[in-house]
């Protein structure tokens, strides 16, 4: 299929399109702003759950839960010593009680840090690969030496802000559909009442000997261009306000929020956004201008 977007000046004067494109147009540019602030959302929760994925794959922490505190020191050294001799882990530390202290003080109030509440030895244990399999060869290594320790997943914890943050994306990646379906419907429904408005005018082209398909073009060109023209101007406006968010959230510090920051790779397919709902729009309103020619001329 041949398609030739630029519309010479004749054509444009033959539908006579001066004032009655410029709802096209708005229509467009406002179907591509918010086409283009949801496939941003989209990309942006997908970038921030793959900063997630990262931060919390293979993170474990292994606490030693024991009321008498040498006792406790002494299992929380020892299980210290064999995690960070056992093959695939990266990282081992132990949890500051201080920390802790400050973890409990919004529970707690000041008595989070009073030194004779007893808290379990934690231990902050980041492995090479957070496979199921390494964490439980970790369980079973450390259950050996201490066998009241705990082993906790990060990701276990976190499951849920991820299962969110998947719906989230699916639901951004839904409302692109639909609004290219939109995109669709107000192409055929243009091509339509253009039909109409021009009747008269498309009769003379037949008797001159015109064929259906050269009609169609001369409005899958139109509907194209003012296609392009408003979703180039929607896309400009939502990129713009997609960069004032983004700079608005890098300042909050957050580690998660901060991953939301959009890729160069992110930023040209928004760019090409236009561009194919351009295509979209030609191919709808060639197939709904020649449906409808087939139906009453």
């Amino acid at each position: 299929m041949k398609i030739r977007l630029i519309t010479p000046a004749a054509d444009r004067r033959l539908l006579d399109e001066s004032r009655r494109t410029r709802s096209m147009i708005w229509i467009m540019a406002i179907m591509l702003f918010l086409t283009v602030l949801a496939a941003a959302f989209g990309l942006g929760t997908l970038a921030a759950a793959n900063v997630l994925d990262r931060q919390i794959a293979g993170r474990v922490t292994v606490q030693i839960v024991e009321a008498n505190e040498g006792a406790r020191e002494r299992d929380a050294a020892a299980a210290l010593r064999l995690i960070r001799q056992t093959p695939g882990v990266a990282r081992a530390e132990p949890v500051d009680r201080a920390q802790l202290a400050g973890l409990l003080r919004p529970w707690l109030g000041e008595d989070g840090a009073d030194p004779d509440l007893p808290m379990p030895a934690m231990i902050d244990v980041e492995l090479l690969a957070g496979t199921d399999s390494a964490v439980a060869r970790l369980a079973r290594a450390v259950r050996a030496v201490v066998p009241s320790a705990r082993i906790d997943r990060h990701e276990s914890w976190m499951s849920p802000v991820s299962n969110f943050m998947q719906l989230m994306i699916w639901l951004a990646a839904g409302l692109v559909v639909l609004m290219a379906g939109a995109t669709a419907a107000v192409v055929i429904l243009v091509g339509r009442a253009g039909l109409d408005t021009h009747r008269e005018t498309i009769e003379v082209l037949h008797m001159l000997g015109s064929t259906d398909m050269q009609v169609a073009r001369l409005f899958q060109r139109r509907i194209a261009l003012d296609t392009l023209y408003g979703g180039a101007a929607g896309t400009v406006l939502a990129m713009l306000t997609i960069s004032l968010v983004g700079s608005q959230l890098s300042g909050l510090g957050s580690d998660l929020v901060s991953g939301i920051a959009l890729s160069e790779r992110d930023w040209v397919l928004l760019a090409g956004l236009p561009i194919l709902f351009a295509l979209l729009a030609t191919v709808a309103a060639r197939y709904a201008v020649l449906g409808a020619l087939r139906q009453f001329l």
